[in-house]
């Protein structure tokens, strides 16, 4: 890998952080322009008042950035990381010991963008929220002293890229030297553990936060979700590796492993989900692919009407949502429970063996509790929030029975079961150990194909003795009407079918998910993206 953190490494003598800090204090190879005052090195904690900083935070801004609560074992590089996106970084001072370091910028603008996008957003080092604030520092003056070689040379690396990229942009020179520079603009993500489906659109998401991603395309190598992703700049993609490589999506699951990539430039063809060149919207879906609309409303996105160029996406929907919250973005908060309340039921048909069917097509239903007293409303309990957010995305506002869900977060933390001897008429059923969870096995395909719900339905497991008017006269029993039908060309095992609403094909759904077919052949019934 060709990354900057090699490249600062390389000739210069590792030293542990109390070497550093002894060196700090004992050869001075730091002069402030203030004196320091006694609140602004003490530990980290959150506990504890920087009595000199919280004085003028936000009052003063200053050139010099304070940052506390660091990690043990952060590097130089990791902490000027931090300055990059907003400008150059012409000082360093690292206080290992104390779990801090202070940065200065080369422009006053620039630390005062620095330090209010970091009020919105909380950053992370190695998976550490730390804090960022004004120093009362106007400047770090710094003697010649051996003891800040390390510093120096990383700081001598860092702006040797960004120089470069400077370059690239204003220049026309060739993107070959950023590669002379040590780095390239290009990611390659691997995604380990895909227990939930990672779309193109969530990598979009959580990699935006770093700067503007301008091309992004995704395809499995060895058995392993990745994607390229292309930064319009490399001090850009720098940051993103530091920040979030070996961070998760979601919890414990879909963790991030980022290397640099060789190429400089990524050359996509097409807009659909695989594939996207956010600097041309004009470009097509590809043969047999969605289109960029259809994609994004299948994952819940909205698209602005912007002329010639992509407006930044929505995070509507709940996986994307999910992976917000847990990368930090600001403005989406993952639900604390996995139980949902759904209400506006009609109580003369609903069953839990109904909602459980429905809901689960979005995650393993656990338990479903329709209330005893208010039987137009009902709980249904999750494997996760994470699953309790998309099935709430996709079905809130639905129609069953002739009548619009309401799917909302309950403040209920689980769904109890009736007591022995308690009167409950059988409205609370527990199915966490039911054979039709579609989620149970890691990695399944089925993480692939979650949508929302539509008027097509996608048939799976068919034996080959039922035909096409088989299925279409079993569809119609549903109280529906069957508008169109086409098996799988390479497949008959599979086939779709068109309902006339998208009411009548969740009805469809419940009705004839795992319906016996015969020759031990049950029903595989979810909702497509295609059209017929």
């Amino acid at each position: 890998m060709d990354g900057i953190v090699q490249d600062i490494t390389v000739g210069t003598k590792m030293r542990g952080s109390d070497e550093l800090l002894s060196a700090c204090a004992t050869n001075g190879p730091y002069i402030m322009s203030n004196s320091p005052p006694t609140g602004e090195y003490t530990n980290g904690n959150d506990s504890k008042k920087f009595k000199g900083e919280n004085r003028i935070s936000g009052i003063m801004p200053s050139r010099v950035i304070h940052i506390r609560k660091l990690p043990n074992d952060i590097t130089e590089a990791e902490v000027i990381s931090l300055g990059l996106p907003f400008g150059k970084v012409t000082n360093l001072l690292m206080l290992k010991g104390k779990n801090q370091a202070f940065i200065e910028m080369n422009t006053e603008e620039a630390a005062n963008t620095m330090v209010s996008y970091y009020g919105t957003v909380t950053p992370y080092l190695r998976s550490h929220p730390i804090y960022i604030q004004y120093s009362n520092h106007k400047e770090l003056k710094t003697d010649n002293s051996p003891n800040q070689a390390r510093a120096q040379a990383a700081l001598q690396a860092v702006n040797a890229v960004q120089n470069a990229n400077m370059a690239i942009a204003g220049t026309g020179v060739p993107e070959t030297a950023v590669n002379l520079a040590g780095q390239s603009p290009v990611l390659r993500i691997i995604v380990e553990n895909l227990f939930y489906p990672v779309t193109l659109d969530v990598l979009h998401q959580i990699f935006s936060k770093f700067g503007t991603v301008l091309k992004i395309i995704t395809f499995t190598k060895n058995n392993q979700f990745q994607a390229l992703l292309q930064y319009a700049d490399g001090s850009c993609a720098q940051h993103a590796k530091l920040a979030l490589d070996g961070q998760n999506i979601y919890n414990a699951c879909c963790t991030l492993r980022i290397d640099f990539s060789k190429l400089t430039s990524l050359n996509v063809k097409y807009n659909n989900d695989k594939s996207r060149d956010y600097t041309r919207p004009d470009l097509p879906s590809g043969d047999s692919q969605p289109t960029l609309d259809q994609t994004m409303a299948a994952f819940g996105f909205s698209v602005p009407g912007v002329h010639g160029a992509l407006a930044p996406l929505g995070m509507q929907s709940a996986a994307a949502a999910a992976a917000a919250s847990r990368m930090g973005i600001p403005g989406f908060a993952s639900a604390a429970n996995a139980v949902l309340l759904v209400s506006n039921l009609n109580p003369e048909r609903v069953t839990p063996q109904c909602l459980f069917i429905l809901f689960g097509v979005y995650g393993d239903v656990q338990r479903v509790k329709i209330l005893f007293n208010k039987k137009e409303n009902a709980l249904v309990q999750m494997f996760d929030c994470t699953q309790a957010q998309l099935a709430m995305s996709h079905l809130n506002g639905q129609r069953l029975h002739g009548k619009a869900m309401r799917v909302t977060m309950s403040k209920h933390q689980t769904v109890q079961l009736p007591r022995e001897g308690q009167e409950d008429q059988g409205l609370t059923k527990d199915y966490s150990s039911s054979p039709l969870h579609r989620f149970k096995k890691p990695g399944s395909k089925n993480f692939q194909n979650i949508f929302p719900p539509s008027a097509t339905l996608h048939l799976s497991n068919i034996p080959p003795s039922v035909t096409e008017e088989d299925l279409k006269m079993l569809f119609s029993t549903t109280t529906g009407m069957v508008k169109a039908f086409k098996f799988f060309q390479k497949d008959r095992k599979m086939a779709l079918i068109q309902m006339s609403s998208v009411e009548e094909a969740i009805q469809a759904l419940i009705d004839l998910h795992n319906h016996d077919l015969g020759e031990n052949h049950h029903l595989r019934v979810s909702f497509s993206k295609s059209t017929i």
